[in-house]
């Protein structure tokens, strides 16, 4: 099964679910806000898609950190770090696809490239 994280009140995720629905595709979803950011789970996204792509340095969580803990992140490591203090760091939506649907992990909705895994 496809499993989804992020936070449902997310714009961008918003969008993700609903695309989803409409192709009546079955997921999980994983709320960080409720259930956290799982650590090995990070750690897999982190090793499949390169921590610069699973943090989001464009967001405003971003922003509003000083610039000492901004030039912290120079690796996976410092990056696993801080995203699991702000959970609100980490592109959304991560998305896990299940064999059916290509396999493999995604960060951010693309539904051009979602629609090549149908």
């Amino acid at each position: 099964m496809i499993t989804l994280y992020g936070i449902p009140n997310c714009d961008t995720v918003k969008k993700a679910r609903t695309w989803l629905d409409s192709h009546g595709l079955a997921y999980r979803f994983h709320d960080f806000k409720k259930a956290g950011v799982p650590p090995e789970r990070l750690e897999h996204w982190l090793a499949a898609l390169g921590w610069e792509v699973v943090i989001n340095r464009r967001g405003t969580t971003w922003r509003a950190l000083d610039a000492a803990t901004k030039a912290g992140v120079t690796d996976a490591a410092g990056a696993h770090a801080l995203a699991l203090a702000h959970a609100s760091l980490i592109k959304r939506p991560v998305v896990e696809w299940d064999a059916a649907h290509g396999g493999g992990v995604t960060a951010g909705f693309d539904a051009a490239a979602w629609a090549g895994r149908l």
